[in-house]
C-alpha cells in the first residue's frame, strides 16, 4: 500500500493560480516560498509588466 500525504500544507501560485504543495526541499523556507516552479518564478516579471498596462 502506498503512503499518502493527505495533510501537507499548500499554497496558490499568483503566476498560474495552481494549488502547489510542500515539498521536503522547502522544509527551512516555506513561508517565503511563492511560486510552484521554477518556470512561475521566470514569468512573475510579465505578470507585473501586464498588470501595470491594464486599465
Amino acid at each position: 500500500m502506498a503512503h499518502k500525504k493527505p495533510h501537507l500544507p499548500s499554497k496558490q501560485c499568483p503566476v498560474c493560480q495552481r494549488p502547489f504543495t510542500w515539498r521536503k526541499k522547502w522544509a527551512k523556507c516555506w513561508d517565503e516560498v511563492k511560486y510552484c516552479s521554477e518556470r512561475c518564478r521566470g514569468q512573475r516579471i510579465n505578470l507585473a509588466k501586464n498588470t501595470e498596462n491594464s486599465p
